[in-house]
């Protein structure tokens, strides 16, 4: 084996986490019951690069699926790249970009993204999703509600009376149709840069990631997945990355 695939899949078989809660990415089960979407075509072309089979490794949040890097459970995880989580994962360029921002109640009086972080504003997101790291690094003056998934933070943004709720974009797209009256603020906050993780021992390994997400980019494979499984207008292709 090369040092590459020694470092990737030392078993002999790629074990690429996968965030199931991100609805945009995966978008269906195979009826052998594995993920379905873009993140895991990803992996799968990865797999037949370094000439090896893809086993998928599910998590239902990204929280999970990073806390997992230690424990020995995959060798590639496909989530949103973030400061706090870099800390342990050596990330590719993003692959794709998805906006986030947030939805306000019927006669709110925020107008702005810049309004929501105010004093006694409260913000309903999904704990240790990538936009709430990044809310928690950033959001000065509001307080952050969280709850254990998407449908929870929705709940609590209608049932709390709550004073704005933080999602991707598509995504509050959907929740719109259970709020009557609620909009969502023009702009965004961020935009969650879906890459491609392994274990920062992988330095072999993260440089051949790299290499595949920047020429998967370029070739078109992204575009094109998206395309495939129906989600185009509501993912991005990533720019190229820097050059460091």
């Amino acid at each position: 084996m090369t040092t590459v695939a020694q470092e990737l899949a030392p078993t002999g078989v790629l074990r690429a986490a996968i965030n199931l809660g991100n609805f945009l990415l995966v978008t269906g089960r195979s009826e052998a019951g594995d993920p379905q979407g873009v993140s895991p075509d990803m992996a799968r072309a990865i797999a037949e690069r370094l000439g090896v089979p893809v086993r998928y490794v599910p998590f239902t949040g990204p929280g999970a699926l990073a806390d997992a890097v230690d424990d020995d459970a995959w060798d590639i995880g496909l989530i949103g790249a973030e400061p706090t989580r870099a800390e342990k994962i050596d990330f590719t360029p993003a692959y794709v970009e998805i906006e986030a921002s947030y939805i306000v109640p019927a006669g709110s009086p925020l107008r702005t993204i810049a309004d929501v972080d105010r004093p006694g504003v409260r913000i309903a997101v999904m704990g240790r999703s990538a936009y709430d790291l990044w809310l928690e690094r950033n959001i000065r003056h509001a307080t952050l509600v969280r709850a254990s998934s998407i449908p929870n933070a929705v709940q609590r943004f209608a049932d709390e009376g709550l004073e704005a709720l933080a999602g991707l974009r598509p995504g509050l797209i959907t929740d719109l149709q259970g709020l009557p009256g609620a909009r969502i603020l023009d702009g965004r906050f961020t935009a969650v840069q879906q890459a491609i993780g392994t274990r920062k021992a992988n330095v072999a390994g993260a440089a051949f990631l790299t290499e595949f997400v920047e020429e998967a980019k370029a070739s078109g494979l992204v575009a094109r997945l998206i395309e495939r499984h129906g989600v185009a207008g509501r993912l991005t292709v990533a720019p190229p990355g820097r050059d460091d």
